[in-house]
């Protein structure tokens, strides 16, 4: 793969001649800026190896670039460049966090050996992110051992080693996200990247360039080729989390995809053919969607050759201990906190909560149990649930309603449910309240002021 530079430059034929001078002789792609301001705006739209800039620029000149670069991007590796180089010169931007300095005029092979140098650094600190990265991996298994999660277990192991197109469906907080990573890594392409999508955080227009690429120029601030997350997940899985949220536009070319096995990145004239597999998942009635013209049939079939359809955790409460168990586990070791249990009484409330917000609601719960409790063992009063917001039987306000006051009663059946229905919501999008909003279908406003009201507070959930 090409090595990335960024050359900044107010020079134009500077910069042409750092490119006609490295280009044929490093397997590298030059791209060219002309101040400060530019390499900066080009650096927010992608990602390069090497930056080589000359210190004396109109407005903002080299050192000050130098100062940007590295509070944004610390490990970026920066080679300097000036006409009059100096030792002064090249001390100070050794201390400022350049890795080299190169004077002008330069020789040719000076210049090739130190940027080889530069970008030999930049390949071996990379090399060490991503060995960092995998050491801290957190393997997150599917875990369960009820009746309906050995039916997806098996489904799992059937589907693992094809190359068919799965749709993974069940209410948020399921383990969607997990059934796909489980189901790539028991398949051949183990080994190859796994890119998961979260479709509904990027808008349709950005999630086109994201999936497809784009070509330099394609569209403003497209200042160069930037490679598609299919092209990236080549020979491996790319995962298309919550598909029902996508327009029309993005599904009429997802199709294409699925039946050419190929990509067009914007701006480009010719498609390129890919070798990945497609996992989608949706918490939505897909075929209520197809039926009001919001999602093609042709599409949805294309997806769901197999489906797997995961249970609410109400469904499969008999998993509600050992999910504990490891989620305790987790994030015990995560938070640097000793090793907690939750108290009998603790457990038989969480397999009586109805737990619209499924595991991940029930994660949550538990960091806050982590967090509250002052001994070894996680106790009722360490946990956002209440007693009284028990499973109640349809026409059985239970003992706790039956002996209050109509309006008391009425309160704290209210209060209960608004605890319940919002710290899912909550639990559901991280704490993240507009999101919540938009799930509950009312205005941001309105549900801060009945979490106001309700003392419940989104910081619980991030």
């Amino acid at each position: 793969m090409k090595a990335e530079i960024l050359a900044v430059d107010d020079e134009k034929d500077m910069t042409r001649l750092l490119q006609r001078t490295l280009e044929p002789e490093i397997d590298c792609c030059v791209t060219m800026a002309y101040s400060g301001e530019m390499a900066l705006n080009i650096l927010a739209q992608a990602s390069f190896d090497l930056v080589i800039c000359d210190i004396k620029m109109p407005g903002m000149d080299g050192f000050e670039l130098l100062e940007q670069l590295k509070k944004k991007y610390p490990d970026m590796t920066v080679v300097m460049l000036s006409a009059f180089g100096n030792i002064e010169s090249a001390v100070s931007a050794i201390k400022k966090g350049a890795y080299d300095f190169i004077s002008k005029p330069f020789e040719q092979d000076e210049i090739i050996f130190k940027i080889q140098k530069a970008l030999e650094r930049s390949r071996l600190l990379h090399e060490n992110k991503q060995l960092l990265k995998e050491r801290k991996k957190e393997t997150r298994p599917l875990i369960g051992k009820s009746e309906a999660m050995e039916k997806v277990f098996e489904k799992i192991a059937l589907v693992a080693d094809s190359d068919v197109t799965v749709l993974i469906t069940g209410e948020s907080g399921t383990g969607k996200d997990l059934t796909a990573r489980s189901i790539h890594d028991l398949s051949p392409r183990k080994n190859k990247p796994f890119i998961p999508v979260n479709c509904p955080t990027l808008p349709e227009h950005i999630l086109e360039s994201e999936l497809f690429g784009y070509k330099k120029g394609a569209f403003t601030n497209a200042y160069r080729d930037k490679t598609g997350l299919f092209q990236a997940a080549d020979k491996g899985t790319i995962f298309l989390d919550e598909i029902g949220d996508i327009g029309p536009s993005i599904q009429t070319k997802l199709l294409r995809m699925i039946q050419e096995k190929e990509v067009k990145p914007l701006g480009d004239t010719k498609a390129q053919t890919v070798d990945v597999r497609i996992i989608a998942s949706t918490n939505q009635n897909l075929k209520q969607k197809i039926a009001q013209k919001e999602f093609r049939e042709d599409f949805f079939y294309r997806l769901s050759v197999i489906s797997i359809e995961l249970p609410p955790l109400r469904n499969r409460i008999t998993d509600i201990p050992i999910l504990c168990q490891a989620l305790l586990a987790k994030h015990c070791e995560k938070m640097n906190k000793p090793p907690k249990t939750v108290s009998g009484e603790v457990l038989d409330l969480l397999m009586k909560h109805p737990w619209v917000g499924n595991v991940r609601e029930l994660e949550n719960v538990l960091i806050h149990g982590i967090l509250y409790s002052k001994g070894d063992t996680i106790g009722v009063s360490d946990i956002p649930i209440n007693e009284i917001h028990k499973k109640k039987t349809e026409g059985d306000l239970g003992h706790d309603y039956a002996s209050l006051p109509y309006r008391e009663a009425k309160e704290t059946f209210l209060s209960g449910f608004n605890h319940d229905y919002i710290n899912a919501k909550l639990s559901m999008t991280q704490g993240n309240v507009t999101q919540a909003a938009k799930l509950c279908r009312m205005d941001r406003q309105a549900l801060q002021q009945i979490m106001k009201r309700y003392n419940i507070d989104p910081d619980h959930f991030r």
